[in-house]
């Protein structure tokens, strides 16, 4: 039961974009069609958790090696090797994907959502299990706020919307919106 509490926690009470105002800057960037909110999600999604995993893992030998202050900085060099891998792997299996994410991509290494997991699930204690459970509900969660913003984003292009709120404006009031929306969920 305590899995399942942590999983759809991360996806509506601590959603990383709505509740935690964590990842912004794809979230808004990749968040203007469907299609690259999805890939960008799931890139998102498997970075966030191996890396929260091998940073886990990480942390347990730096503890052991008395290392701790070291933590910041193997952790960003963890997601930095693995963003480079997904860059790579997109690039070769999907040629349009890695164009239509363009500079988004290689900002995942600077997404302060991956690395706030991170060093999140070390500081809530989580075990294993936690962490890799906790990692996906949050990357699901990310990925639930990006394709909620691009359908909305996808019908306001097609919308009368006046020219002062077109763009990035309409984007940042739908997505407040939505984030008061989510604070629902929280008691």
């Amino acid at each position: 039961m305590n899995l399942v509490m942590i999983f759809f926690g991360a996806i509506f009470f601590n959603n990383f974009i709505f509740n935690r105002f964590m990842g912004i800057c794809p979230f808004l960037g990749v968040s203007k069609r469907l299609d690259t909110s999805v890939g960008m999600g799931m890139a998102v999604a498997f970075v966030m958790t191996v890396a929260s995993t091998l940073t886990w893992l990480l942390q347990k030998l730096l503890v052991l090696w008395h290392l701790e202050y070291m933590q910041t900085i193997v952790f960003i060099l963890v997601i930095a090797a693995l963003v480079q891998f997904v860059e790579m792997f997109l690039q070769k299996v999907s040629p349009t994907l890695y164009k239509a994410l363009g500079v988004y991509l290689p900002l995942i290494t600077t997404n302060c959502a991956i690395l706030g997991i991170a060093i999140l699930n070390i500081g809530l204690g989580y075990n294993l299990l936690e962490t890799i459970i906790h990692s996906l509900g949050a990357s699901a969660g990310f990925t639930l706020a990006m394709v909620i913003l691009a359908g909305i984003r996808e019908k306001l292009e097609l919308s009368d919307v006046p020219e002062a709120f077109s763009g990035v404006p309409i984007a940042l009031i739908t997505a407040g919106i939505i984030a008061m929306a989510f604070s629902g969920f929280v008691l």
